[in-house]
C-alpha cells in the first residue's frame, strides 16, 4: 500500500474514532444519575436529615427527557432543597423550570442564581472551556428573565440566599444559612454575608453557585459547617483512568480534584478542624444548549443525608 493509502486509512480510522466518541459524549449527557451521600455535620442524637442539591439544570422548553427526570425527584421527598443556581438557558425557560421542579416547591428550599441564569447562552468554541480563564464574562447576551424565576421561587417560599443571611426551621432543626451571587461574574458580596456563623444553630450551610476559593475560605473560617455549590459541571469532559475520572477543568479556581462530589475544605483539613468545612460540589444536570456533550462525568442531583456527627 502506498503512502496515500496509508495517510486515507489513517484520517479515515481517526474520523470513525472522533464520531464514536461524540455519540457517546451526546448520550451520556442525557445518563441523569442520582447521587446519594452521607454528611456527618449534625448534633449527637439528630435525626437525619435528608437536603436534595440541585445545580445547573440549563433547562429549554424542548428537554422534556430532563424536564420528566427532575419532576421525579420530588418521589425522593426531601426535607430541604438547595438550588445553586443556572436553572435557565433559554428566555422561555421559567415556566418550564418550575414545572419541572413542581411539587418539590412545596418543601422548604434556598436558592442563589448564577451566569447562566442571567445572561442567554450563546454559541461559542466549546474548546474555551478546557484553556486557562482569560476572565472574559460573556455580559453582553440578553438578559434572561431571572426575576420573575426569582419571584416564582420566592412565592413558593423558597429562601433567596442572594448576597444574604438568615435561618428557616426544618423538622426540629435550626439552620443558619448565608448565601452570595455568582462569583464567577464578581458579583459576590462576601462583606455583606461576613461575620461568625450562629453558633446555636443545629447546622451552618453556605451556599454559592460557583466555588471560588475566596468564598470557601471565608464560609470556612466564619464556622459554616458545609458548603453548597456548583458551576464546574464537575469538568463536564474529564479523563476516565482507574479509580476515578479526572477533571481537566473546573472554570474557575478549585483544584480539579474537588470538581464535583464531598469534600474538605481547605482540602487538607478534618473533621473537627477550627476554620474547616464540609465541600459539596455538584455535577449538575445541563450543559451548554450549544454543547450537550459529557464524558466520564454524568449529569447528576444529590441527595445529602445529614447525619449526626461523631463524637
Amino acid at each position: 500500500m502506498g503512502l496515500a493509502g496509508i495517510l486515507s486509512r489513517t484520517v479515515g480510522a481517526g474520523a470513525l474514532a472522533g464520531a464514536a466518541v461524540t455519540a457517546y459524549a451526546v448520550h451520556e449527557a442525557r445518563q441523569y444519575t442520582l447521587r446519594r451521600v452521607e454528611v456527618p455535620l449534625l448534633p449527637p442524637g439528630a435525626a437525619p436529615l435528608r437536603v436534595l442539591h440541585l445545580s445547573d439544570l440549563h433547562l429549554t422548553p424542548g428537554q422534556r427527557r430532563k424536564q420528566d427526570w427532575v419532576r421525579g425527584l420530588a418521589d425522593l421527598e426531601p426535607d430541604l432543597v438547595v438550588d445553586t443556581g443556572d436553572n435557565l438557558a433559554h428566555r422561555d425557560a421559567v415556566p418550564v423550570v418550575c414545572d419541572a421542579l413542581g411539587p418539590l416547591l412545596d418543601v422548604p428550599g434556598v436558592f442563589v442564581h448564577g451566569s447562566n441564569d442571567y445572561f442567554e447562552p450563546t454559541l461559542r468554541n466549546p474548546i474555551r472551556y478546557l484553556l486557562p480563564d482569560d476572565g472574559t464574562r460573556h455580559v453582553t447576551s440578553p438578559e434572561l428573565p431571572w426575576r420573575e424565576l426569582s419571584r416564582r421561587f420566592t412565592d413558593a417560599g423558597w429562601r433567596d440566599l442572594t448576597n444574604r443571611t438568615g435561618s428557616i426551621r426544618v423538622r426540629d432543626l435550626t439552620l443558619a444559612l448565608a448565601g452570595v451571587d455568582d462569583p464567577h461574574l464578581d458579583y459576590d458580596r462576601l462583606d455583606e454575608v461576613a461575620g461568625p456563623a450562629d453558633p446555636d444553630a443545629d447546622v451552618r450551610l453556605g451556599v454559592a453557585h460557583a466555588p471560588y476559593l475566596r468564598v470557601l475560605d471565608q464560609y470556612a473560617a466564619d464556622g459554616y459547617d458545609a458548603v453548597l455549590a456548583g458551576h464546574t459541571h464537575g469538568g463536564q469532559v474529564c479523563l476516565p483512568r482507574p479509580g476515578g475520572a479526572r477533571a481537566l477543568t473546573t472554570n474557575c479556581d478549585l483544584d480539579p480534584a474537588r470538581a464535583r462530589g464531598l469534600h474538605r475544605h481547605p482540602a487538607d483539613s478534618r473533621p473537627g478542624d477550627a476554620g474547616s468545612a464540609w465541600l459539596h460540589v455538584s455535577a449538575g444536570l445541563g450543559t451548554s444548549p450549544y454543547a450537550r456533550i459529557r464524558v466520564a462525568c454524568r449529569p447528576e442531583a444529590t441527595l445529602l443525608t445529614l447525619t449526626p456527627a461523631a463524637g
